[in-house]
Order: structure tokens, then C-alpha cells, then sequence
């Protein structure tokens, strides 16, 4: 089944003086040139140009994520002509967004908007899209990456939804494992790996059953996958300690409102993140362990369903723990967005909050790491999950890693699923 997706819903900045910064990733949007002219004629002009910018630099990224990323140092012929066709791709965007690019991806993302706008209100607009989901400031080196990461995933800056709702991905997935002869099982966890000498042999579910298979994929995170469910006596001691050191970091809630529909929220993704410091003094609070008093929020609503993404809200709290905060950050939340809608706080039904805990508890994500470790500089590319392991290979023969965690990942996008599949099928060509 083919996936569609709905029209594409403006980026709304909502400021402390009630004015809107009306964003759009289409160049020549009238109405985004419009709103960004209440604040600066000069960002207004400069616009279409950084959108193209953008679009370019979201290619290559694309195109760098199709690249399979070979296990360095050793590079053959064969691992090494796709990162020549690679590098070509990025010489052929020109020596001026070539070094963009380059610059680009390990700055902060204060530094790169600075170059580009002069408006507070626009640069933490934009700022803001380089962090959100990271557990990083606006000041942390490499938020530049992020940005067109997360550029490259949302299609621009707004969140893209699915025709149908969000679960007809899952459902496009399922039609085509069933297409090639596959057979789904739900309900049905797996407790471990089985390894026999470092070569896997299939895996135990829950309820004690045992499925032989010379080839397995993981889509858990690196750290679940490998130290969880393989176990640490079944790798090398070296492997053991670079997996352990895999930087999980988990600083995103999410508080889930149900109303009665008037809660007077508009389409779109709506973002509280006035300016820069704002950003990175809500990113300071997780630095210490603390939950932010004056968060960075992302807004979206989907009927009567108001969603709140938090940052920041870390996995370990110093000094108390997630049963007596919970009800802090829904309360800050809710108050926060309320301050720009009044409406919103006694249309309230229900409160559902997911924080990083319970991604961990409830979902298996080591630390409640969404990223399946943090996209960070040391964490990219061929580094990814870890050095000498970006090929989506383990020690364990036959074992593949296929999730976030590895090269292609952060955010669902499928490029990390592609590129294991991929990687199988290599294997099995060459064996």
C-alpha cells in the first residue's frame, strides 16, 4: 500500500507578546515572507534563499544515509567507491554549499542561524527544530547536523502526518512483509538472542517458545540488542565496553491531553521557543537533572487529542523521581499553552504523560533514548552505533542491527531498516 501524506501544516513560533511567526519550507510562500517581515525586512529577503539552502543540504543527507558506511580503518575497493560516489554528490552541490555543508555540521545552531538571520524570533524558530528530540541546546556543537537531520525527516520544519493517521505506516510495513512471503507475530516478546560460538542460532519469545534462525534482525536499540538480549559473556569484553559506552540520553515527555474539542488550538505544529536562550536554559535544567521551568514545547493536535512534546525532562531526576513529577511537568505544560490559549485548560479530559522512563519501562528504549543513542558527532556516519561497526554487522554472525541506533537513524524514517536489509542481502550474496 502506497503512503500518503496530508497537506502540509504551517510552523507556528508563539511569542510572549501574542504576535505569530508564520513559517513555511516552501521558498516563495507569500504569507511566511509576510509574517517574517514583522520582525525583519532583511530575514524576510534572505528566506528563499536558506530554504533552498536547506533542501540541498536535507539531499545530500539523504543521500549520504542510502551510502552504506564502511567498517573503518580497513577500506577495500568495494566498501570505498560508494563514499567516492558520496563525496562526488557533495562537490556537485558547488564549492559555496559544499562548505556549508561541511561547516554547517559541526556548529551550533546559534552560530549557523546567526549567519543566516538577524531576528531573534526567526533564529530560535528555526533553532528550535535542530534540537527537538535531541537531549542537546542550541549552543551544543553539532545542532547544525541535527537540524538538517530533522529538516531531511520532516520534510521542512512542520511534522508531516500521515493520510489515515500515523498507524498506516505499521500497516504499509506488515502488507509488505506479508507480500514477500513473510509471517507477522504480535504479542510475542522476545526474551533472548540464542548465540552458539558467536554465531546466532535464533531467539527465545517470552512464553519460553524457541524459533531457529541463522539470520536475525534487531530493530531495539544497540545497548538493548547487544547487552540485553545477546548478553555481555556471549561478546568480546572490548565490544562490551564501547556498547556500554553508547550515549543513551533521554530528555523528551510528551503530555497527551484529551478534550472536549474546544480547546482552541489551530492546525499545525505550534512551538513555544522564543529565543535562543530560551532554548538553551531549558536544555540547562537536564544538564543537572532538573525538569525546566520554562520548557521548549512543540504543539501539535490531532481532533480532540492536544499532544505536548516537552523538553526538557531528563531520564534520571536529582533529587526526586518521575512518580512525584509527573504531575510538575503536566502542570507546567498545560499552563504554558494555556497562556496562549486560554481555552485549552477546561477543555481538558483526560492527561496522558509519557516521559523518558516510561519509554524505557514501557517501550524498551535504553534511557528513553528515541534516537536509539544520541545523533551527535561521535555518533554519525561511520561511527554509528560505533566505530568499526556502521555496516549494521555485530561480532555475532548473523546478527544485524536495523533500528535508529544505526547508520540512517534518528526519528523514523526508514533509512536505517533499508539500509540492514540491504546489508543481509550483501552478506547472503557474497557467503
Amino acid at each position: 500500500m502506497a503512503l500518503a501524506y496530508e497537506a502540509a501544516t504551517p510552523y507556528v513560533s508563539l511569542q510572549p507578546d501574542g504576535k505569530r511567526l508564520h513559517l513555511s519550507a516552501t521558498a516563495g510562500d507569500a504569507a511566511t515572507l509576510e509574517s517574517i517581515r514583522q520582525f525583519s525586512a532583511a530575514d524576510a529577503a534572505r528566506w528563499p534563499e536558506f530554504v533552498a539552502f536547506m533542501d540541498r543540504a536535507a539531499a545530500f543527507l539523504d543521500a549520504a544515509y542510502r551510502t552504506p558506511m564502511p567498517r573503518l580503518p580497513h577500506v577495500g575497493l568495494a566498501e570505498g567507491w560508494p563514499l567516492a560516489k558520496l563525496a562526488w554528490t557533495l562537490r556537485r552541490l558547488g564549492g559555496r554549499d559544499m562548505f556549508r555543508v561541511i561547516r554547517a555540521m559541526s556548529m551550533s545552531t546559534v552560530e549557523f542561524t546567526e549567519e543566516w538571520f538577524e531576528s531573534e524570533q526567526v533564529k530560535a524558530a528555526v533553532a528550535a527544530v535542530g534540537i527537538h528530540g535531541h537531549t542537546l541546546g542550541s549552543m551544543s556543537a553539532g545542532t547544525g547536523y541535527t537540524l538538517m537531520h530533522n529538516w531531511l525527516n520532516r520534510g521542512g520544519l512542520a511534522q508531516r502526518a500521515v493520510v489515515g493517521g500515523n498507524g498506516k505506516v505499521a500497516e504499509a510495513l506488515v502488507a509488505a512483509l506479508k507480500a514477500a512471503g513473510g509471517e507477522l507475530r504480535t504479542g510475542a516478546g522476545v526474551e533472548r538472542i540464542l548465540v552458539d560460538s558467536l554465531r546466532v542460532s535464533g531467539v527465545r519469545l517470552d512464553n519460553g517458545e524457541e524459533i531457529a534462525a541463522t539470520t536475525v534482525l534487531s530493530a531495539a536499540d544497540p545497548r538493548r540488542t547487544l547487552l540485553g538480549l545477546v548478553g555481555a559473556p556471549e561478546l568480546p569484553p572490548d565490544f562490551v565496553w564501547q556498547v556500554q559506552s553508547i550515549k543513551m540520553r533521554g530528555a523528551v515527555a510528551k503530555v497527551h491531553l484529551l478534550t472536549n474539542g474546544n480547546h482552541g488550538l489551530p492546525a499545525g505544529t505550534l512551538a513555544i521557543a522564543p529565543t535562543l536562550k530560551y532554548l538553551e536554559r531549558a536544555y540547562d535544567a537536564a544538564k543537572y537533572g532538573e525538569l525546566s521551568a520554562q520548557p521548549y514545547l512543540e504543539v501539535t493536535t490531532a481532533g480532540k487529542v492536544v499532544s505536548i512534546h516537552v523538553q526538557s525532562a531528563p531520564f534520571k531526576l536529582r533529587g526526586t523521581g518521575w512518580d512525584e513529577a509527573r504531575a510538575t511537568i503536566e502542570r507546567t505544560a498545560i499552563e504554558i499553552v494555556a497562556g496562549q490559549f486560554p481555552a485549552l485548560e477546561a477543555s481538558v479530559r483526560e492527561v496522558r504523560t509519557i516521559t523518558a522512563v516510561d519509554l524505557e519501562q514501557q517501550y524498551g528504549l535504553s534511557e528513553g533514548d528515541m534516537n536509539h543513542g544520541q545523533l551527535i558527532l561521535d555518533q554519525m556516519f561511520f561511527m554509528r552505533p560505533l566505530p568499526g561497526w556502521s555496516n549494521h554487522a555485530t561480532p555475532v554472525d548473523g546478527l544485524y542491527l536495523c533500528g535508529s541506533g544505526s547508520h540512517g537513524g534518528g526519528g523514523i524514517s526508514g533509512a536505517a531498516g533499508r539500509n540492514g536489509a540491504q546489508a543481509v542481502l550483501k552478506a547472503k550474496a557474497s557467503a
